[in-house]
């Protein structure tokens, strides 16, 4: 099993979204997030544009099986970039355990449910 974290700009999350569906990945989480860059942003405010070191992201975070880590990847890669400074980074983890608190299955079998896998 492996975690992903991906990094990705806020206007790309619903694509993003919409890829991990389209690839089978039903389950995940998201945050907003703040961080520090190389991309900065302009915020115009009353006419005057002020520099913030903030840039605002979302954190998307999902564990997969091993033969989904791919996948999921490419879903994320194919969808959230733009090809500018800024889109983002992808992280990949080991998982050493998960566990289905309701039935206390441990393993990659507590990702998914085994009566619905074709």
């Amino acid at each position: 099993m492996k975690k992903i974290e991906a990094i990705i700009r806020k206007s790309r999350f619903e694509d993003v979204k919409k890829a991990l569906l389209e690839a089978g990945i039903e389950w995940f989480s998201y945050y907003d997030v703040r961080g520090n860059g190389k991309a900065r942003q302009g915020r115009i405010y009353r006419g005057i544009v002020y520099d913030t070191s903030s840039i605002e992201r979302t954190l998307v975070s999902l564990v997969v099986r091993d033969k989904n880590v791919e996948k999921s990847v490419q879903a994320i890669l194919n969808s959230a970039q733009t090809g500018e400074i800024g889109d983002g980074r992808i992280f990949i983890m080991p998982v050493d355990d998960a566990i289905r608190i309701r039935t206390g299955e441990r393993g990659d079998i507590a990702l998914y449910n085994a009566e619905q896998e074709h």
